[in-house]
């Protein structure tokens, strides 16, 4: 248990610049607080003191804020970074390495006892504050969640989720999921991770405005080859700038 103990407050030091030493780790996160107390919930839990288990929980809980089912499995230095609002379902598997912020819900959307009800966190997944996994689906390798975004389907491994329901924005080649493995992306936001939905649009837009000016061309054309369209009311031209900052 120490030894674990020892591994969580370093991974914390690590990927926290604000955390000085281990004492104040120790004494002062309640991620690792939550984490700890959740060690002893799943003990009993697993060797069918039920009861002992969820009390624990639930003790847990009121000193952390974090709620964390004794019958989900947490690996090894896992980071409930701040943590207030946590709650990681009983069915839930959390890998090593995982970073998890504030608001985060990993939870089910089904009724069925005995049944893998909750998300999967493969190892090195780091999920946005106030984003929701809902669904027994596994979340690759070392893929991101974003704030707020509310996850209902697997991604792959190395790939960023964004948004309502949350989608793909970024999928890493399979070659460069290991390349990546050690970055490390505050919230899961990635640099230059653009959304495709705002991209899909642009190129509409950008294509709108050519076959304009396409349009334009064929038209002066006829009209120098003695070739007149009768009846073609006029219209505004695209403002494609305009357009293009209203997507952003």
């Amino acid at each position: 248990m120490f030894h674990h103990l020892r591994q969580d407050i370093n991974s914390i030091i690590e990927r926290d610049p604000a955390a000085r030493n281990a004492w104040e780790v120790l004494t002062c996160y309640p991620g690792l607080q939550a984490i700890v107390m959740h060690r002893w919930a799943h003990w009993c839990w697993t060797r069918k003191m039920k009861w002992l288990g969820r009390f624990i929980s639930y003790l847990a809980r009121i000193v952390t804020g974090i709620e964390i089912h004794p019958g989900a499995t947490i690996g090894r230095r896992v980071f409930i970074d701040h943590g207030f609002g946590v709650v990681i379902g009983e069915t839930a598997e959390v890998g090593d390495d995982c970073t998890i912020y504030q608001g985060v819900t990993l939870g089910g959307t089904s009724l069925h006892t005995g049944a893998k009800r909750h998300p999967t966190l493969a190892r090195g997944v780091i999920v946005g504050a106030g984003a929701k996994v809902l669904g027994g689906f596994t979340v690759g390798e070392y893929a991101k969640v974003g704030s707020n975004a509310v996850l209902l389907k697997p991604v792959p491994p190395g790939a960023t989720a964004v948004g309502n329901p949350a989608h793909i924005v970024q999928k890493e080649p399979a070659s460069a999921v290991s390349a990546t493995a050690n970055l490390f992306s505050a919230y899961g936001v990635t640099p230059n991770g653009d959304d495709p939905l705002s991209k899909a649009l642009h190129g509409l837009i950008n294509h709108a405005v050519k076959q304009e000016e396409q349009i334009e061309r064929i038209l002066a054309t006829m009209k120098a080859a003695g070739l007149h369209c009768q009846g073609v009311p006029d219209c505004d031209k695209l403002n494609s700038d305009q357009l293009n900052k209203l997507v952003e």
